[in-house]
């Protein structure tokens, strides 16, 4: 292997090595809404600023090759691509300690009938599902596998958007839930910004594999289909 293959291969670790972490966090994050584990909420808030270092790290690795070995073609755009990914991964980092934050602040699960109608354990379960199978297409180059992510990131946007009117209605059978009700809307919608982040991880796997940008077509293409649902 020459040098900037080298530098290739430990850039490719390292953004690995965080996806694992910030995939613990989101996983921790489920597990810690779920039980009420306000122990396991302080870890994950904690291990924030271990997330923060990797993003540090990658970005100055990616400024590195930029700037020593000049790449090219599919060699620079792996390297653009590492970036908006690590920049994804970090938000995504974030969102797991927001969602932990509620956490800290409850006492008790949240009542069984206000995740089922809301589904949101479903929209959890399928958001870590999408983290996890972005992983896959990204170490396996599989575009075919980041192109699903696209369309299954509809699911998530269809429960956010149903969320709202929902919870308010069970708020007004349930006026002593509203601390409960509203705090399980705040995670529900950080759970539609994972969606959006592991969308933008797809279209840079994407673009690093088939030179390709998907992005601007595909907010096209949804605000076309929306008009088109309106009328």
């Amino acid at each position: 292997m020459n040098h900037i293959d080298v530098e290739l291969s430990g850039l490719k670790v390292k953004l690995m090595e965080m996806w694992d972490l910030v995939e613990y966090q989101l996983q921790s994050g489920r597990d810690a809404m779920l039980n009420a584990d306000q122990e396991l909420a302080r870890k994950v808030v904690k291990l924030g600023k271990k997330v923060n270092n990797f993003d540090v790290k990658i970005d100055r690795m990616c400024e590195n090759l930029l700037a020593l070995y000049t790449p090219v073609a599919v060699d620079l755009r792996l390297v653009l691509a590492t970036l908006k990914i690590n920049a994804n991964l970090e938000r995504i980092g974030d969102t797991a300690e927001g969602i932990s934050m509620f956490v800290q602040n409850r006492k008790a699960p949240f009542n069984p009938e206000i995740l089922e109608i809301t589904k949101a354990v479903v929209m959890f379960d399928e958001a870590l599902a999408m983290f996890h199978d972005c992983r896959v297409a990204y170490k396996s180059n599989n575009t075919d596998q980041a192109r699903a992510m696209l369309k299954r990131d509809k699911t998530l946007n269809k429960i956010y958007r149903k969320s709202e009117s929902i919870i308010a209605k069970y708020l007004r059978d349930n006026p002593d839930s509203i601390e409960e009700g509203l705090t399980l809307l705040s995670i529900i919608k950080k759970l539609e910004r994972v969606g959006d982040q592991v969308t933008n991880i797809a279209e840079e796997i994407i673009f690093y594999q088939d030179a390709k940008v998907v992005k601007h077509k595909t907010k096209k293409k949804d605000k076309n289909n929306n008009n088109n649902q309106e009328e």
